[in-house]
């Protein structure tokens, strides 16, 4: 009896120690939890809100005129009642955006799409003082601008922080002018970071969950210290609905590098390579005996481009640029163009299954060098062609008027594609595609292309790596599978 009530006695005292123990842990939890969610944004946004501007723009149009479907004879009195009818006129169009204040003189970044084409701009702070703003320089290539509000008068500026350092899930907070309602506060967490939806040639995005609308766009993403890391840029909206959750932010970090450059040219000054990338696949690694896929293949050299000076070569895979490592083929151009023009940096490449090491002097980017593929007017020779039975398609010899009329370099040889049969596997050229290299190898003729494959072939080699010029002349690497 005695034992038994030794035993309940310590029943009790293990269930008083679990109970008091998982008390105690509730509550530490508890507290962490609280920690992790703000109670509220109040005094975030009250501190916030004097340093976000509301953007608004004004341009002029010409609208087309409304033809009519007859004439009148000269003279006649219906002539001058319908005049007005065929002139084109002219109507101001407004647009709304965001911005935020980054200097006590009142400098106001925001995005270029929210100004461009503007010939009036009004700023509006604290929802109520409009102010007059010009530009102070603009990039539409990152989609920024910056203006400077024409009152002399101290502003309340905003700081930028490490968007580096924000990580998926931490809260954020956007302010705005969403559909023109002014001083707007949204809340999420970053949703994700690095997306690339191919609206500039930087892609570098912050997804967010925070509700960002039109109107939004130019306005600040802060984190919980009211610091900017993300500038609003874009959302995924299907149809004409409004946020569903998906909206994206230009990083702080980015944006920096940017608006410094506005501020002391007026402009961008970015570095220029020369060169037309494409994605290292699994397949081309595989043939370039690569670890794994990684790198940008060149596809292409612009004609007297720092790439081309430095003896880069078409068919080259940069795995690292300037001691950074270019991991997939979206790193090179952001690692270029944030590099100072001028300077002269060491490439890696892997060139013919081994590593070399190339130095480059950038030059700097221009609209004006972008390249510019001019359309085929070759039509198919079928007459003078060659079957290639292993990939059903047909070909003929490069001749020096293709050479002329489709502005191909003029040390150019290969074959022309003029016929593709319907179960081919080579489906993605195109009649009047240029075929160049095979397995890295340049092709001179029609029936060279055909003993070059049947090697191949006989070897047992399935994967095969195609240099390709197609309609437009641009230069770019395709693989395919033979059965």
């Amino acid at each position: 009896m005695e034992s038994y009530k030794i035993r309940l006695s310590n029943f009790w005292k293990f269930w008083s120690y679990f109970f008091i123990v998982s008390i105690l842990f509730l509550l530490i939890e508890s507290k962490s939890y609280s920690k992790s969610y703000p109670s509220s944004f109040a005094d975030l946004a009250e501190k916030l809100m004097p340093s976000v501007v509301n953007i608004s723009t004004t341009q002029t149009i010409q609208t087309n005129p409304n033809v009519l479907p007859f004439q009148f004879p000269p003279g006649s009195p219906f002539e001058e009642l319908f005049k007005d009818f065929n002139t084109p006129k002219e109507r101001s169009v407004t647009s709304l955006g965001s911005g935020f204040i980054i200097d006590k003189s009142g400098i106001v970044v925001t995005n270029f799409h929210v100004i461009q084409g503007a010939e009036d701009i009004i700023v509006r702070v604290n929802g109520k003082e409009e102010h007059k703003a010009k530009i102070l320089g603009s990039d539409p290539l990152s989609d920024l601008a910056l203006l400077q509000i024409e009152v002399k008068k101290k502003f309340i500026p905003v700081k930028f922080g490490d968007s580096d350092k924000a990580r998926v899930g931490d809260w954020v907070v956007a302010i705005g002018n969403p559909f023109g309602l002014g001083g707007t506060v949204t809340s999420g967490i970053i949703s994700a970071k690095h997306r690339d939806i191919n609206l500039t040639r930087y892609d570098d995005l912050i997804q967010t969950d925070a509700s960002i609308n039109q109107g939004n766009s130019g306005g600040p993403l802060f984190n919980l210290k009211g610091e900017v890391i993300g500038i609003n840029q874009a959302i995924i909206a299907p149809g004409s609905s409004g946020s569903i959750g998906i909206g994206f932010a230009i990083p702080s970090n980015a944006a920096n590098k940017i608006i410094e450059q506005l501020i002391k040219f007026g402009e961008t000054k970015r570095g220029w390579l020369g060169v037309r990338i494409q994605e290292v696949t699994k397949e081309i690694a595989e043939i370039e005996k690569l670890d794994e896929p990684a790198g940008a293949l060149i596809a292409s050299i612009f004609p007297k481009s720092p790439a081309q000076k430095a003896g880069i070569k078409e068919g080259d895979i940069i795995l690292e640029f300037d001691g950074k490592k270019v991991n997939s083929v979206r790193d090179l151009p952001k690692l270029v163009a944030e590099t100072e023009v001028g300077k002269s940096v060491l490439l890696k490449i892997w060139r013919n299954r081994k590593m070399i090491s190339k130095k480059v002097k950038l030059g700097r980017l221009e609209s004006s060098e972008e390249f510019k593929a001019e359309q085929s007017t070759v039509k198919p020779n079928i007459s003078s062609s060659v079957e290639v039975s292993d990939l059903k398609i047909y070909v003929r010899d490069l001749t020096d008027d293709d050479l002329l009329n489709r502005n191909l370099p003029n040390n150019t040889k290969g074959v022309v594609v003029t016929k593709i049969e319907n179960d081919s596997p080579m489906m993605f050229l195109s009649e009047n595609d240029v075929i160049v290299e095979l397995q890295k190898k340049k092709i001179s003729s029609a029936k060279q292309f055909q003993k070059m494959l049947k090697n191949i072939v006989s070897k047992g080699e399935k994967t095969l790596l195609f240099a390709v010029y197609n309609n437009n002349n641009q230069r770019s690497y395709l693989t395919v599978t033979i059965p």
